[in-house]
This record gives C-alpha cells, structure tokens and sequence, in this order.
C-alpha cells in the first residue's frame, strides 16, 4: 500500500503560523508542501525597512496601494501556494478590500527578495520566475553584497543595475524611482 504525503494548504500554513511556539520561524507553501525559511539578518532587515518606507510614501502621496513586508500572498484560486516576499506592493485596483487579517489572497504588483548568505541566486530567479507564473508583474532581487538589483518581468530577459543606477517603479508603480545608491548607504 502507498501512502500519500499530505497536502497543505492556505488555512494549514495560517494555522501553523497561530501556534505560539512558532512564533520565531518563517513559511511558504510550495504545491501542497510547507517550506520552511531562515530568518532575516540585519542587513536584510535594513534594507527591507529602507525599500518598504520608500514605497509606502510613494504609494501613499499619490494614493495608489498598499506596501507590505513579510506577509503572505497567494492567487485567489490557489490554496497550496503562497510566497513571502520580503516587501511588497499591490495595487488599490488589485488588493482585496477589506484588506484580510490573514494572508493576502491576491500576488502582489512588485515583490521584492533580498539576498540573504542562506540563499543562492539561482533559488532566488527561480522564485522570481514563481511570482510571476502565479502573477506579480515585476519582481526586484537586492543583493546587498553586491549593491545591485536583478530585475525580473514577464516574458522578458533579467535585467541588472549596480549601484549607480536608478529602480524604477515600470508601469507597475507608474513615477516611483529610487537611486540604488540611497537604498545600499
């Protein structure tokens, strides 16, 4: 007799995240199957805090979304996956209103990752790649170390700007632009 793993799903994730003793770990559902992440360092916490501040001012001057960090997102119709971007932005047009107390049940417009020593770049495009087969539009990766942003679009080669070069928000985040050089100081 076979015996099948269990699938989780959205509620499952939610449920785990509830528990007390859990309260120091860090989780994304990938096809029905928990995955469990390293915490954040204090670069990564910095730059987060940074980019995040910088989008939500954006964002809320011109009153066009909502800036998260570290929340759950997941396409409405897709209960066995859900990604935890390091920041993220979604449309007013596009965010659930109520805004949920839990997960977001919508991907985000921009996700963001930072490159943690726990992550490889390769893991990271592939979860680039992930967001947007489940729907963002525009996923930045930060790599501290080298001071660069990979950027990644939909049906569009990565592209790569070092310290010296400009973010820029694309028709996702139509005026927002960021100096790299004031989110790496």
């Amino acid at each position: 007799m076979e015996l099948k793993q269990r699938l989780y799903d959205v509620d499952d994730l939610w449920d785990l995240y509830c528990q007390r003793s859990k309260d120091h770990l860090r989780f994304e559902l990938i096809d029905g199957e928990i995955i469990e992440m390293s915490g954040p360092g204090g670069v990564h916490g910095r730059i987060a805090i940074r980019l995040g501040s910088y989008l939500f001012v954006f964002a809320e001057e011109h009153n066009l979304g909502i800036v998260t960090g570290e929340v759950g997102y997941h396409p409405a119709e897709d209960r066995y996956n859900l990604l935890l971007p390091d920041v993220a932005y979604i449309s007013f047009e596009r965010a659930p209103d109520p805004f949920p107390e839990k997960f977001v049940p919508a991907m985000p417009d921009i996700a963001v990752e930072i490159k943690s020593p726990s992550n490889t770049l390769s893991e990271l495009r592939e979860k680039a790649g992930r967001y947007l087969r489940m729907g963002s539009t525009l996923v930045w990766i930060i790599m501290p170390a080298k001071q660069s942003v990979e950027i990644h679009r939909p049906q569009m080669p990565a592209e790569t700007l070092a310290f010296e070069d400009s973010l820029s928000g694309d028709d996702v985040l139509p005026g927002f632009e960021l100096a790299l050089r004031r989110l790496f100081h």
